[in-house]
Order: structure tokens, then C-alpha cells, then sequence
């Protein structure tokens, strides 16, 4: 039988290179995104013809309890779980309100303990599986202007090292992934003077691309099994 994989946030950038990704290895996909429904329903289209497998969408907010479960009623086995939805918030958090920061942190954090809550009863079954959460290296430092951006990462990274040691004798692994400047749809707030400030900051010289992260995604699915409770840092040498 083939392995599935869900994906979350899988209508564009890192979360539909991952899709591909892990549609080339041969897995049979669920995908979700919370706006862009024909987009994700005609990539899911591509990815079956492209690969020969099977892709189910489901359209919502993550962050929405009654969602993610309705969502879990569809899926009867998994073995790969990638965390990847997230949404920026860029400004003074004086300037924040309280909306913004629930946004923030329902949508990065709050989902992945609904998907990953859904989805350990599933590994368990199998006494196997991958939660692998896609993270920011501004979990790991903090950014100015980003608090709650930061605040939601800074949770996936703590949320992963325990996780991984509640799940490691039942040989299901989980790790993260802490980007840095990824060229995604998301950075496009920044004007061009801004990308080259930040290119100049990084040793690479370059900004990232979301099939590397991909690659790295379907790696960390591939990786021995002791290799659990990781934040992997995936950004050029920057921070």
C-alpha cells in the first residue's frame, strides 16, 4: 500500500513544493489551504495525473477545533504529518490587537496541536510515523516587528522536543524545520532593497527556495528512526 501524508497549507509555496515532493515519492496526499479552493483543487488534480496517486483537499481554518476534526473523519491512516499552514504578522505589537495575535497563534501553533492531536491515534495503530513541523528560525532568535510571528515558532520548536520524547517509545518521530529567508509569497512584503539587505546578511548570498525546504521535508521522512526531538535550522548560514 502506498504511504500517505497530509499537508497543510499545500495551495502555494513551501506547503505546495512539499505536496510535490511527496507526490514524486509515490505518496497519496490530503491537502488543505483555508481560502484558495480552486487553486488546491485543481493542483490536486495535477499532482493525480503527474504521479499516478490519489490527493484528497479539505478547505478551511486549521485553527478551528471543529474543522480539523471534521477534517480527521476523512483520513483512516497516515503516516506522514507536515505542519507547514502560517501566516505573518509584521508591526509593533503595542500596535497589535488582540484579534491579530489570536490569528497568529491559532493559525501557527494552535493547528499544529489539533492536526498532531488527531493524528497520534492514527501512528499509534502502526507503532510508526513522521509529525514534521515546519518552523522559523525566528523561533529559535526572535525578530523585531514579528513578535507574535516568533512567539507562534518559538512554540512549534518547544511543541516538537517534547512531543518527540512523549512519542519516541512508540517509534513515531517528530521534528522541525526553522527557515530562514524562504522566497515565498509570504516575503513579499518586503521591497526589493529589503531582499537585498537581508541577501547581504545571509553567507549564502542568496535566499532560500522552497524545494530545498521540500527536500528536506521528505529527507527528514526517509531519516533513521533515532533521529527525533531536531530543530534543523535550513537557512544559508544566517543565523
Amino acid at each position: 500500500m502506498k504511504k500517505k501524508a497530509l499537508i497543510t497549507g499545500a495551495s502555494r509555496g513551501i506547503g505546495k513544493a512539499i505536496a510535490v515532493a511527496f507526490a514524486a515519492a509515490g505518496y497519496d496526499l490530503y491537502i488543505t489551504c483555508i481560502h484558495s479552493k480552486d487553486a488546491l483543487i485543481a493542483f490536486a488534480s495535477e499532482l493525480e495525473r503527474d504521479y499516478n496517486i490519489t490527493v484528497s483537499t479539505f478547505i478551511g481554518d486549521l485553527g478551528d477545533y471543529t474543522f480539523v476534526e471534521e477534517m480527521f473523519h476523512h483520513i483512516d491512516t497516515l503516516d506522514v504529518l507536515v505542519n507547514n499552514a502560517g501566516i505573518s504578522h509584521i508591526g509593533l505589537l503595542s500596535d497589535m490587537d488582540v484579534c491579530e495575535w489570536h490569528q497568529v497563534i491559532d493559525t501557527n501553533l494552535t493547528s499544529v496541536f489539533y492536526t498532531s492531536k488527531h493524528t497520534i491515534p492514527l501512528m499509534l495503530t502502526h507503532k510508526s510515523g513522521r509529525i514534521i513541523n515546519i518552523s522559523s528560525v525566528w523561533g529559535n532568535v526572535g525578530a523585531s516587528m514579528e513578535v507574535a510571528y516568533s512567539t507562534s515558532k518559538g512554540g512549534i520548536n518547544a511543541f516538537t522536543k517534547a512531543l518527540a520524547k512523549e512519542l519516541a517509545p512508540s517509534n513515531i518521530q517528530v521534528n522541525a524545520i526553522a527557515c530562514g529567508v524562504i522566497d515565498t509569497d509570504m516575503n513579499k512584503v518586503f521591497d526589493e532593497e529589503d531582499i537585498k539587505n537581508l541577501r547581504e546578511e545571509i553567507p549564502a548570498d542568496r535566499l532560500g527556495q522552497a524545494d530545498e525546504v521540500a527536500k528536506l521535508t521528505l529527507q527528514l521522512a526517509d531519516a533513521p528512526s533515532y533521529l527525533t526531538g531536531q530543530i534543523i535550522t535550513l537557512d544559508g548560514g544566517w543565523i
